[in-house]
């Protein structure tokens, strides 16, 4: 079936193309070091692999595929020679192609990153753009709701349950108070929280097959975007110390504690 979406054309539900930005961070089981001299982290022989809310959205868009809702499943990267690994990685869990966006740094700001994503949508019109809520290394959580505003496309962010028909997509979202369902029109941007799926492991025969498909190489040039820093980081510090808890006899001692020592109550 056909629906009209928010840009005027037809959008044929049985062959969504879907977006998916995926991201080269330092891998969630590593500690995190600071350099000696504060300047960043350390990131030199340090086990790298794709963000793990990245993993979820791939892992979100493939589905919707296997379901026959999408047709085609893109994913693009940004950062430098190694985030090709990130974009195989995505193509051996079942999208179907990838592009790289050639930069030295991992670390661009949310916005730039907005306004390359922004660019490549220009370029491939997708109806679905499916990004993890944030990146480990940064937590910013805002790629997402920036795109939506550059875009013009409604955004559904926090995802916990995506379902989409009739040209539209209905989401559950994760917010403080307990569970929101939002509908949007598509196209759309979706941004995934953890408890929306659980990844796939990828094959070895479809680890080979993703050394086949193809990945287009580009710039921030090429697409018009500048990408000259705007934020200078000045010194990176690790969190201080947590001092050793103590266990208190009573009631009465732990309710003089929180009282006269840590001043709480």
């Amino acid at each position: 079936f056909h629906s009209l979406s928010t840009r005027g054309s037809i959008i044929d539900m049985s062959g969504l193309r879907i977006l998916v930005g995926v991201k080269r961070v330092i891998d969630y089981g590593v500690k995190v070091r600071v350099k000696p001299d504060k300047s960043g982290v350390v990131m030199d022989n340090v086990k790298m692999s794709i963000n793990p809310f990245c993993e979820i959205a791939v892992e979100e868009a493939v589905r919707l595929k296997e379901a026959g809702v999408a047709s085609e499943v893109l994913a693009v990267s940004i950062g430098p020679a190694k985030a090709l690994d990130t974009i195989r990685h995505a193509l051996a869990m079942g999208a179907d192609r990838g592009i790289h966006i050639e930069h030295d740094s991992l670390g661009l700001a949310p916005l730039q990153v907005a306004k390359l994503f922004k660019a490549v949508c220009d370029k491939e019109t997708p109806d679905m753009v499916i990004l993890g809520k944030q990146a480990i290394d940064g937590d910013f959580n805002q790629t997402g709701q920036m795109l939506s505003a550059l875009t013009g496309w409604p955004q559904a962010t926090f995802a916990s349950e995506v379902k989409v028909a009739d040209g539209a997509a209905e989401v559950t979202r994760e917010v403080d108070g307990g569970l929101e369902t939002v509908g949007v029109k598509l196209p759309a941007v979706i941004t995934t929280d953890l408890r929306l799926n659980e990844p796939r492991y990828a094959t070895l025969p479809n680890i080979m097959k993703a050394k086949k498909k193809k990945v287009e190489k580009t710039t921030p040039a090429d697409l018009g975007v500048d990408v000259a820093p705007r934020v200078e980081v000045i010194k990176v510090e690790e969190p201080p110390t947590r001092k050793a808890g103590i266990t208190v006899g009573s009631v009465d001692e732990l309710m003089d504690k929180l009282v006269n020592e840590a001043k709480v109550l």
